[in-house]
């Protein structure tokens, strides 16, 4: 309980005491509950709370009294007990509405229905707590009347809950971020808009200012809040106020020229109860309204509304008049209790009233709190109101188990013209439709975005283009935008103290250029970030806009993902990654270093293979082929320079026999491959640059334990120590292009470092003014961009994203890139790694191929020449047959044996064709020395 509320209980307690000590010395003592009879009470007393002389109050009054009368009237419900209404006029007052709800419950109600003030509400349930007596309010939205706090505190009407859900999905609907809120100072408004401000935080929507005003405020007054709102940049108005005052609201507002275009007036269910209190609208107010949407309690077009429409006129006699969804719930409230106190008092119960021993009056005090009674009966009272289910006029009427009606559901409205039209709803069960919400109970619950659809609306203007939601402030105060004063690579952004901006460059022109690009001025004012002795820290510049030390910052703004979580940024201007840059070393030119192409080992095996070959190829030809016979001498020239000439493809000796054509043609191939491997290595060593590091890539660069280059004030400091795990040890903070330059010529060895890692735009200027004297290698290791950086849920960030597009899409964006970026092509060369000469392990393969060619060829060869051989020897000493002594054949015999090596070779060196034609003739000689004898 509230301090300040149960003071205020006690004060009133006090003055209801003493007036009720005046009415007893008058001699009007207060009535007396009715006697219980055995079976139901013939009369039943119940309350009402309300603000007569109101817009709600003129509604709500007959129907009441039209709700009593119907149930009185009713035999079905209560049967021969009848309601007794003690209605009570609250005057809008906190103070007196408690005084009157004091007075009620001491007429023994056994419920109260209303009050229509949340703020009365607050303070009266404090009081029914106490003496358990149920309150039925059908007028009181307060979300936080709902609180366990108040347990005979029974909403029978709306939540604000639920209302102010359905404006943030209004919000979100038509991509509006930010929203002012107006509302009345009280309870009631304060309570509301906090909904409100909840709703909009899960839509990633925000209040960004909440303009109060007392209650009872003058038209001074409102004029103040108004003034002051229109300064600001926010242009989508929610207005939660109380329905007597509203519409002086939208009077000001249209005085200082806020109903016109660009403007969105948001209300809630209070105008739809100012309007439908009247059955023929003022011209006059409707002209106030034009282009407003607003929200009404949704009530279903039963036939039961309809009927009750009809027979309005008659209960309200006034036939300018007309109820609005608050006398429709009021009526079901009394309904409600009817149902309540049947099921209550079929159960057998009574009604009693006891004293309450804490009001009791033990020291002598002046206060008469003993004239206050609890209900005894009142938690079994406010079980049965809980379980009552009924369909009324609103529907159906049934509490959830948080004690709000079911199926919160508003009718979404915009006015045009001279009435109100529907331009969809909303539910708790499926969000905007515009389908009415009982024919979607049946279904099952849809919560895409993409089925959400309402009609179109007119806005403030006579405009059917929905408004942005917002313009600069008119407040005389231009866009912060932050421009980090850099040391190195002035061509991106730099201060610039002729320009009348104040700073120049590639970044500069391409914001200008968007900002031309947008249908709205932009006043803006460049402030210089970081002192231009060294590059600002481009983390702490995105942290101060997130900050609001600036509303944007523009320039090479790396996006990275721990920036993006507190700012937002434009699409990219410029794509950009990290890259890795080492020097290179030129090759010195040696008069041997056609050698380097191969290693030694290759050169030898080679040049052995070139040998090998010419030795089996005349192997293979010599008894063929013409050209490989002659004098010892020759042949062996003739060897050597059919080796060496293959490699040409030049030698002139043609092979004839199969075997020599199947190696040579083997070898030709393998000469093709190191004769072009050979040439593409020398090529390589003559006019490739080499590298003067060991770092090839990222993984040489994170493996080795050299020195790295960084530019200082980049993102790339905390990149290669929280993502690569680089050691901090070593990086060196670099502050500009001489810095590169000397770091990389000096080395690690020299306290210099082994290469640099910065992001690619940079890398392309640091190429273009070193002419290429250091390489790019490896790729780019990630892949992000430059843009520009904003508050959080900033429309700017959006429009300008729109426009960088635009820049690139019609060639601007190319073309202010080239007049301040232009970049050699050797920025876009990645160096070749050291030329290494060619060892044999790259080759082993074909000459394996190659030397069992050969094996194989001359195995087939040897084997034919051996056969040919055994063919003629036997043979030939038959021919040649003496008869000699034993002892002389054994001597020819062991001659044979002696000399049968050097008669091979000389089998082997005679001319194939010989060697066929001594065979015929010997074969012939066999065949004639067998048929002689015979």
């Amino acid at each position: 309980m509230r301090i300040d509320q149960r003071m205020m209980v006690f004060l009133v307690f006090g003055i209801w005491v003493v007036v009720a000590a005046a009415v007893e010395d008058e001699g009007s003592p207060p009535p007396s509950p009715p006697p219980p009879s055995s079976r139901r009470p013939s009369v039943v007393n119940i309350g009402a709370l309300l603000t007569v002389n109101s817009v709600i109050g003129r509604s709500v009054k007959p129907a009441i009294i039209a709700a009593v009368d119907d149930v009185n009237s009713n035999p079905s419900i209560l049967e021969e007990t009848h309601l007794n209404l003690f209605l009570h006029d609250t005057n809008c007052s906190g103070f007196i509405g408690t005084i009157e709800a004091l007075q009620l419950m001491e007429r023994n109600v056994v419920a109260a229905i209303g009050p229509q003030s949340s703020t009365i509400a607050h303070v009266i349930s404090h009081v029914v707590n106490e003496l358990h007596v149920p309150l039925l309010s059908f007028g009181a939205t307060d979300p936080t009347l709902a609180a366990l706090q108040y347990p005979y505190f029974l909403r029978t009407t709306q939540n604000d809950y639920y209302q102010m859900a359905a404006i943030a999905n209004l919000i979100e609907y038509f991509e509006w971020k930010e929203v002012i809120a107006i509302f009345v100072d009280d309870d009631y408004g304060r309570n509301g808009i906090s909904s409100l401000g909840d709703s909009l935080a899960k839509k990633r929507a925000k209040i960004s200012y909440k303009a109060a005003f007392t209650p009872g405020a003058s038209e001074a007054d409102i004029g103040d809040v108004l003034t002051g709102v229109n300064l600001m940049e926010s242009r989508v108005y929610v207005v939660h106020v109380n329905p007597d005052s509203g519409l002086r609201i939208f009077d000001i507002a249209k005085k200082l020229g806020m109903m016109t275009a660009d403007y969105v007036w948001i209300t809630t269910e209070w105008l739809p109860a100012v309007l439908d209190s009247s059955e023929t609208p003022d011209p006059d107010t409707m002209g106030l309204l034009q282009g407003v949407v607003t929200l009404r309690q949704h009530t279903p077009n039963s036939d039961a509304k309809k009927r009750f429409a009809s027979r309005w006129k008659g209960i309200k006699r006034k036939e300018t008049s007309g109820f609005n969804s608050y006398a429709l719930y009021a009526y079901d409230s009394v309904w409600l209790l009817a149902h309540a106190l049947d099921a209550f008092l079929k159960t057998g119960s009574k009604i009693t009233f006891s004293s309450d021993p804490k009001l009791q009056n033990t020291t002598g005090s002046e206060l008469r709190l003993s004239a206050l009674q609890t209900f005894n009966e009142g938690p079994q009272l406010l079980k049965a109101l809980l379980s009552t289910n009924f369909t009324g006029l609103t529907g159906e009427f049934r509490f959830d188990q948080d004690k709000n009606l079911i199926h919160p559901a508003y009718d979404i409205l915009n006015i045009g013209g001279t009435g109100l039209r529907t331009i969809g709803y909303w539910s708790n069960y499926s969000g905007l439709s515009i389908s009415s919400p009982e024919s979607l109970y049946g279904k099952p619950p849809n919560s895409s975005s993409s089925t959400k659809h309402l009609y179109s609306v007119i806005w403030p203007g006579e405009t059917t283009v929905t408004p942005k939601g917002w313009v600069f402030p008119n407040n005389g105060k231009p866009l912060r935008i932050a421009v980090p004063y850099r040391h190195s690579y002035k061509e991106v952004v730099t201060k610039d103290v002729r320009s009348p901006q104040g700073v120049r460059g590639y970044s500069i022109d391409v914001f200008e250029a968007a900002v031309t690009l947008l249908p709205y001025p932009v006043p803006r004012k460049y402030i210089l970030y970081g002192d231009g002795i060294r590059n600002p820290s481009y983390s702490n510049l995105v942290a101060a806009v997130a900050e609001n030390k600036y509303d944007a910052a523009v320039g090479d703004v790396t996006i990275i993902t721990n920036r993006t979580r507190i700012v937002d940024f434009t699409q990219p201007y410029m794509e950009s990654g990290l890259v890795i840059v080492v020097p290179v070393k030129k090759s010195k030119t040696s008069p041997w270093a056609f050698l380097k192409p191969f290693t030694i080992e290759m050169w030898l095996v080679t040049g052995g293979f070139f040998l090998l070959v010419g030795f089996v190829v005349w192997i293979l030809e010599h008894r063929l082929n013409h050209e490989f016979r002659g004098p010892p001498s020759q042949q062996i020239i003739t060897i050597f320079w059919f080796s060496f000439s293959t490699m040409f493809f030049s030698h002139r000796e043609n092979t004839v026999s199969t075997l020599g054509r199947l190696v040579l043609l083997l070898w030709l191939f393998v000469v093709l491959i190191i004769n072009s491997s050979y040439t593409a290595s020398l090529t390589s060593i003559l006019t490739v640059q080499q590298l003067s590091s060991r770092i090839e890539g990222l993984d040489s660069l994170i493996s080795s334990n050299e020195p790295i280059g960084v530019q200082d004030g980049s993102f790339a400091y905390n990149y290669l120590i929280q993502e690569l795990n680089v050691a901090e040890s070593r990086i060196r903070s670099l502050k500009d292009k001489m810095d590169y330059l000397n770091a990389l010529h000096l080395g690690p060895k020299r306290g210099g470092v082994a290469a640099i890692v910065d992001e690619l735009p940079y890398i392309e200027l640091f190429m273009t003014y070193t002419k290429c004297e250091f390489k790019i290698v490896g790729r780019e290791f990630t892949k992000s961009g430059w843009g520009f950086a904003f508050q959080r849920d900033s429309p700017l960030a959006l429009d300008l994203s729109t426009a960088v597009l635009q820049l690139s899409e019609n060639g601007e964006l190319q073309r202010i890139h080239d007049k301040w970026l232009a970049s050699s092509s050797c920025s876009s060369q990645v160096a070749d790694v050291d030329v290494n000469s060619l060892s044999l392990s790259s080759f082993w393969g074909l000459f394996l191929i190659c030397g069992i060619a050969c094996f194989i060829s001359l195995s087939i060869y040897f084997c034919r020449v051996l056969c040919q051989y055994r063919n003629f020897t036997p043979h030939e000493e038959e021919a040649h047959e003496i008869p000699e002594p034993e002892s002389a054949r054994r001597s020819a015999r062991r001659t044979l044996r002696s000399t049968s090596f050097k008669d091979l070779i000389d089998f082997y060196d005679k001319k194939e064709a010989e060697i066929k034609e001594m065979l015929k003739r010997n074969r012939r000689q066999v065949n004639g020395d067998t048929v002689s004898p015979s």
